[in-house]
């Protein structure tokens, strides 16, 4: 189905499964209990920084996991992206359309010259050479350093790009929604289910970007099982063996660059859509580390972990850093005095502006004991409950033999 073998057709179902439900499953709890209160995540703003970043990594992904180059600019992709939506916002209108193809675009000529210059280096010089064109754009971006030889904006310094009512807007109708919408169909609207104690929002914001998260997630599957993801792995393997075989590695690892920066340019572009005002800050070192820790935490290389890494260090940034020690008392009220204070003395450093402390510890168990990710933690699993089925059939059929067997 869809070009995909059984086993890839069932993990696409799943991811489709996973996005279609989220609002669902993320609201476990009723909204007014203590547990929802302090870990529900199924609020739109939230959602839809899981489904785009994690469409960010599986771009990624297939430049770092296919063919081993460490990129720690790929923030800048995002950056340019976001500039190029809100810029067509500002031109032309709140449709997010243009807004989307031309932060795609603008995404996928920065990679092209970026990546032919920073390709001719392997290795951790190829992660410097990114991370040096990141932090000179990131650099130029903040000062406005290009608004200020035109004279003019472009992206507004430390202040950040957004959309004013003067803005000229030349596509703008008259009865056309004033936030981003796709032909009307405004982003930020949302519909609202009440079951009980519990509260489920669908939002159409959401929903558009977990779509454009379900593409790219189909993508990148047929570009891992098609002749050039095994080409990258090859190179990966050994890249000088395959240039003494007489063949150019240099177009298809240019070839991955450019698609994951793209992936990049559509993330921003995205982000965005979610809310036209952007920032230099997306573009700093420390958001394309970020990329690199959702990918390694996920599993490198996988299909699925990249979107797990991703929603994992999201929840923990939007979720275990607004518990504060008051929610922590209301978690132990029940306990006596001295047994609350004491587990919220031990709790408090790993919550709140702590959360970096617990996402530390989670990366540092991932590392230590689950090189292959969080993916891998699944496959044991998977794999423990498989030995158990097949010792319980062979004791059966033991069992059964014995049974049968007649006696002398």
């Amino acid at each position: 189905m869809l070009g995909l073998n059984s086993r890839d057709f069932k993990l696409f179902l799943f991811v489709v499964a996973l996005c279609l439900l989220a609002p669902i499953l993320l609201n476990p709890f009723p909204v007014a209990s203590t547990l929802g209160e302090s870990f529900n995540a199924g609020y739109p703003a939230l959602m839809q920084r899981f489904v785009i970043f994690g469409l960010l990594v599986i771009g990624f992904n297939i430049l770092f996991g296919l063919t081993g180059y460490l990129s720690f600019g790929h923030a800048a992709f995002l950056g340019v992206g976001s500039f190029a939506a809100v810029w067509m916002f500002k031109l032309l209108s709140y449709n997010i359309v243009p807004a989307i193809i031309l932060s795609v675009i603008v995404a996928g000529l920065f990679s092209v010259v970026i990546g032919y210059v920073a390709l001719r280096r392997s290795g951790i010089y190829f992660s410097i050479l990114t991370l040096a064109f990141a932090q000179m754009m990131y650099s130029i971006a903040y000062s406005d350093l290009v608004g200020k030889m035109l004279g003019t904006v472009i992206t507004n310094g430390e202040t950040g790009l957004q959309v004013y009512n003067d803005d000229p807007q030349y596509l703008q109708g008259e009865n056309a929604p004033n936030v981003p919408h796709l032909f009307g169909l405004e982003m930020n609207s949302a519909f609202t289910w009440e079951v009980g104690g519990w509260e489920f929002i669908f939002q159409n914001g959401y929903y558009l970007s977990a779509l454009f998260m379900i593409l790219g997630f189909y993508l990148s599957i047929r570009i891992f099982r098609s002749p050039m993801g095994m080409m990258l792995r090859a190179i990966k393997s050994n890249q000088t063996r395959m240039n003494y075989t007489g063949l150019n590695t240099k177009p298809y690892m240019l070839a991955a660059f450019v698609i994951s920066g793209m992936y990049a340019g559509l993330a921003g572009g995205l982000l965005a859509a979610m809310d036209p005002l952007t920032g230099a800050e997306r573009m700093f070192w420390t958001a394309s580390g970020e990329i690199v820790v959702m990918a390694i935490l996920g599993g490198v290389g996988t299909l699925v972990g990249p979107v797990l890494g991703a929603g994992v260090i999201k929840y923990l940034e939007n979720i275990v850093s607004k518990i504060n020690s008051d929610i922590l008392h209301g978690w132990f009220a029940f306990m006596p005095e001295w047994l609350d204070n004491l587990l919220v003395n031990i709790l408090y450093p790993f919550v709140g502006k702590g959360w970096h402390l617990t996402l530390g510890v989670v990366f540092m168990a991932v590392v230590i004991f689950l090189p292959g990710g969080l993916m891998q933690l699944g496959e044991k699993i998977g794999g423990a409950f498989r030995r158990r089925d097949r010792k319980s059939a062979d004791a059966e059929a033991a069992a059964a033999k014995q049974r049968n067997t007649p006696a002398e």
